[in-house]
C-alpha cells in the first residue's frame, strides 16, 4: 500500500537553496511509492497550523524538509498524535537528525529512509517560558549562547552563519556572568553565576557544537550542562573544545542527568532547538517515547 505522506518544507532554509533540492526529493518518494502533499506555509504560524491540520487528516507520516528549526516546528504537530516524524535534512544546522542517525549530507539519502517507514520511539521535551508552552527535541539554551542568538537575529549583515560569529564578538566585550537559581528535579537547587546552561535531548546544536556530548533522546532523560563563571581569555580558550565535546572536562563545566530543570535568572530568553521560546523562568521536563521518528 502506497504511503501517503505529508512534506512540510521550509523554502527559506539555507538562504533558498534549498528549494532545489525539492524535486529530487519529491521525485524519490513518489518513486518510492509515496504519494505527496506538500505543505508550505506564509509564515511559521501559518506553517505549523497547516502541518497540524495535514496530522489531523492521519497521513503515514509527516515529513519535515528542512533545518532544525522546521523540525522543531513538525515536532509541535505530531507530538503525541502516533503520526510519524519523517526528517529530510536540508538546513543550516541538522544537529537533530544527526542525533537520530539520519543522513544529513545527502537529501535524497534521507527520502529513501523514509520511504522505509521504520518508526522509533524518541524523547521530546517540553519548555515553559513565558507565555509559550511548547515541545523541543534537540537542546534548549540560555544565557551567553542565546544572547548571541539574540543579538545575531537583530543583525542584516554577513549572512548565514557569519552573523553569528559577528554577533559572538560582539556579545564577548559586553557579557558578564549570569546569577542562576537552577532547580534539579524539584528537589535540588543550585545558585551561583554562571555562563550558560544547556539542556539537552540531544548532544548538540549550532551545526556540531557537542554541548551535551552524552545526551541520548530515547533514555528518558535530560542532560542539564552548566558552564560556570569564568574569565574571558579562559571562556575564549575552552569554547572551541565544544565542537569535539571535550569541554565537559573542564573544572567550571558540569552535567547532571535529570528528569526536570527549572532555570531562573534576571534578563535572559531561551532559545530550543534554535528558536526563540520565551524568557526566564524557563521549565523543561522530558517526554519520554513522545516521538514517533522514521529512522
Amino acid at each position: 500500500m502506497s504511503p501517503q505522506l505529508a512534506l512540510l518544507v521550509n523554502p527559506a532554509a539555507r538562504g533558498g537553496r534549498t528549494v532545489r533540492l525539492l524535486e529530487p526529493v519529491a521525485r524519490r518518494l513518489r518513486a518510492g511509492g509515496a504519494e505527496l502533499s506538500v505543505i508550505v506555509g506564509d509564515d511559521a504560524a501559518d506553517a505549523l497550523e497547516r502541518a497540524c491540520t495535514a496530522v489531523v487528516e492521519r497521513p503515514d507520516a509527516l515529513v519535515a524538509f528542512g533545518g532544525d528549526g522546521l523540525v522543531h516546528l513538525a515536532v509541535q504537530a505530531v507530538a503525541g498524535t502516533g503520526v510519524p516524524l519523517g526528517i529530510i535534512p536540508a538546513g543550516t544546522g541538522n544537529d537533530i537528525a544527526a542525533a537520530l542517525g539520519l543522513p544529513c549530507d545527502d537529501p535524497v539519502a534521507a527520502a529513501r529512509t523514509v520511504l522505509r517507514m521504520k518508526p522509533r520511539l524518541f524523547d521530546a521535551a517540553r519548555i515553559v517560558a513565558g507565555s509559550a508552552d511548547e515541545l523541543f527535541a534537540g537542546v534548549m539554551c540560555c544565557g551567553f549562547d542565546s544572547r548571541v542568538n539574540e543579538r545575531a537575529n537583530r543583525l542584516t549583515w554577513p549572512p548565514g552563519m557569519g552573523r553569528y560569529v559577528l554577533a559572538t564578538a560582539q556579545e564577548l566585550r559586553s557579557f558578564r556572568p549570569i546569577p542562576f537559581r537552577v532547580t534539579l528535579d524539584e528537589d535540588e537547587v543550585v545558585e551561583r553565576e554562571v555562563m550558560l546552561v544547556a539542556v539537552g535531548n540531544t548532544r548538540s546544536y549550532g551545526a556540531g557544537m557537542r554541548v551535551c556530548p552524552d545526551a541520548r533522546p530515547d533514555d528518558g532523560l535530560l542532560d542539564v550542562m552548566m558552564l560556570d563563571a569564568v574569565s574571558k581569555a579562559e571562556f575564549v580558550r575552552v569554547f572551541p573544545s565544544v565542537y569535539r565535546g571535550t569541554h565537559v572536562g573542564h573544572p567550571a563545566v558540569s552535567v547532571r542527568r535529570v528528569r526536570s530543570v527549572r532555570l531562573e535568572a534576571p534578563d535572559v530568553v531561551a532559545y530550543a532547538d534554535g528558536e526563540r521560546v520565551g524568557s526566564a523562568p524557563v521549565h523543561c521536563e522530558v517526554r519520554p517515547g513522545a516521538l514517533r521518528v522514521l529512522v
